[in-house]
């Protein structure tokens, strides 16, 4: 298999120990891109320099909504002078991971949504994909995203909605993200709306080291467990693991930009 994997926190402290091990048996699994999602201005640094490191890692760079409370004013026109400098390089893919949280009763929600508006003038200004956060905020989401209308569109990482409201962001160029929530058989709605998805809609991702797929219960997620996602999701939609690998990493291929291979 041919694997993408869109959204992942490999610079995160948890794979510390055992990064270049991760990544060797990842690539040796058929994982041949992996995006790194960038959250706070504090480890933007440390994510850029993981990503020029190591063959087949992006970055996208953004303020995390969960992290609203480590935000500065500061740190936005600090994402749009990294998003100055490095525009045009062929390890920058995106601007996220931004949304809007309204799980977490504690995150102010006109601070989410100022920040997120922000971010997505600053993915219009430089022509860039927008890597979502969306937890009970959809139609919100979709508001905005339908006043910015951006260009080259970008992915809902984690996508849990509706299909109406998978319908909404297809219409506005927004793929959408499917990991390992939708491998656990009590997550019934979930897999009834991705057996309807269009194929073109969808990307393959894991959220590492977050929401580990069912076949690896309480652990820590990894690129290295894409193809056990893929292969669960293929079933879902009646498909084989093979026709949905290539179908996912044709349409992240198509999103970012990258030549598909």
């Amino acid at each position: 298999m041919h694997l993408i994997d869109t959204h992942t926190h490999l610079d995160f402290p948890d794979f510390a120990s055992d990064r270049g091990a991760v990544l060797a048996c990842a690539r040796a699994l058929g994982v041949e891109r992996i995006v790194v999602v960038g959250v706070e201005q504090a480890n933007w640094p440390r994510l850029w320099d993981l990503v020029q490191r190591e063959d087949g890692l992006y970055a996208a760079f953004g303020l995390h909504p969960m992290f609203l409370s480590q935000h500065q004013p500061e740190h936005l026109p600090a994402l749009r002078d990294w998003l100055e400098r490095l525009s045009g390089h062929p390890k920058l893919c995106a601007v996220g991971e931004i949304g809007l949280d309204y799980f977490l009763p504690e995150l102010d929600r006109a601070h989410q949504q100022s920040l997120f508006c922000a971010q997505l003038e600053l993915a219009a200004e430089f022509n860039l994909p927008a890597l979502l956060h969306v937890r009970r905020s959809h139609s919100e989401v979709i508001a905005n995203l339908k006043r910015y209308r951006l260009k080259r569109g970008g992915i809902v990482h984690a996508f849990a909605g509706s299909l109406e409201e998978a319908r909404e962001y297809w219409k506005l160029g927004f793929k959408l993200g499917l990991g390992g929530a939708a491998t656990w058989p009590q997550a019934l709605r979930l897999r009834k709306v991705i057996a309807a998805l269009p194929l073109e809609a969808i990307v393959l991702e894991t959220d590492s080291p977050d929401m580990a797929p069912a076949m690896h219960p309480q652990q820590r997620n990894s690129p290295q467990f894409l193809p056990d996602i893929c292969t669960a999701i293929a079933t879902l939609k009646g498909l084989s693991p093979t026709e949905l690998a290539n179908a996912s990493s044709q349409n992240a291929c198509e999103l970012f930009g990258w030549a598909y291979e």
